[in-house]
């Protein structure tokens, strides 16, 4: 189920929107779920609660302030959702990026552009749950994908995960667990027992540790210095990725 949200603040071009995505969901046979605001304040305390969506068709022009401003609050909540302004203004097109839009649209809205348009974020959409996963954090639910994971640390029973982007999602858990949850992608390594690393963001091995794309250290205890590089080798031209000069 893919779930999506509309915020605008205009109730005829709200109904337009659902309208679309009705005929979307007829027309596609799609397994989507729509939920309507006219406020990015009432959008805000659904997220606040915990709610996550995965695409949110969002004005610019709002009575409250522009949608930029909203888009950044809605980035403390959700990293991963689809932002798609829709809106009359181009005005705020290039700015629209810095909080990661997925696309910018521009009113009025034809009905073989919009489903193309939905055709490609709901396949994302799918991609990005295939290789996702949920965590309950302190402020709420969480979606992290895990082709942004770097690595992730056990402390007690607290399980940090940190992004590519520094951002670090806490949850309380196993990291045992966790490590029998990611087998299936392949490209987690266990080098130590309170870390679990992304090998596609390894910049260096060492004897004593991993440095990864952020700077991170990564500690490798006394003796398995050779497990681990061979681990990394066998990944590495697994993927072809080592080239001989």
């Amino acid at each position: 189920m893919i779930k999506i949200a509309c915020c605008n603040h205009d109730l005829p071009t709200l109904n337009e929107l659902r309208d679309l995505l009705r005929q979307y969901r007829t027309k596609r046979g799609s397994r989507i779920a729509c939920a309507a605001f006219q406020s990015t304040l009432e959008l805000l305390a659904d997220l606040e609660k915990g709610m996550r969506y995965d695409v949110l068709f969002l004005d610019v022009l709002m009575p409250e302030g522009n949608g930029i401003d909203a888009a950044k609050e809605i980035r403390q909540y959700d990293s991963n959702v689809k932002i798609i302004f829709f809106t009359s203004s181009a005005e705020f097109a290039v700015q629209s990026y810095t909080v990661g839009a997925y696309f910018y649209l521009i009113k009025p809205l034809q009905a073989e552009r919009f489903f193309e348009l939905m055709d490609s974020v709901i396949d994302d959409c799918r991609q990005s749950q295939q290789s996702g996963l949920i965590l309950r954090c302190k402020n709420g639910i969480s979606r992290i994908d895990l082709d942004r994971l770097e690595y992730c640390e056990v402390i007690g029973r607290t399980l940090s995960f940190h992004m590519d982007n520094e951002t670090v999602f806490e949850s309380s858990g196993s990291l045992d667990r966790l490590r029998v949850r990611l087998e299936e992608y392949g490209n987690f390594m266990r080098p130590h027992r309170s870390f679990l690393v992304n090998m596609d963001y390894i910049r260096r091995i060492s004897n004593k540790t991993i440095t990864m794309d952020s700077g991170a250290e990564i500690p490798i205890p006394h003796g398995k210095c050779s497990t681990v590089k061979n681990f990394y080798l066998e990944y590495v031209f697994h993927r072809e990725q080592i080239f001989v000069l």
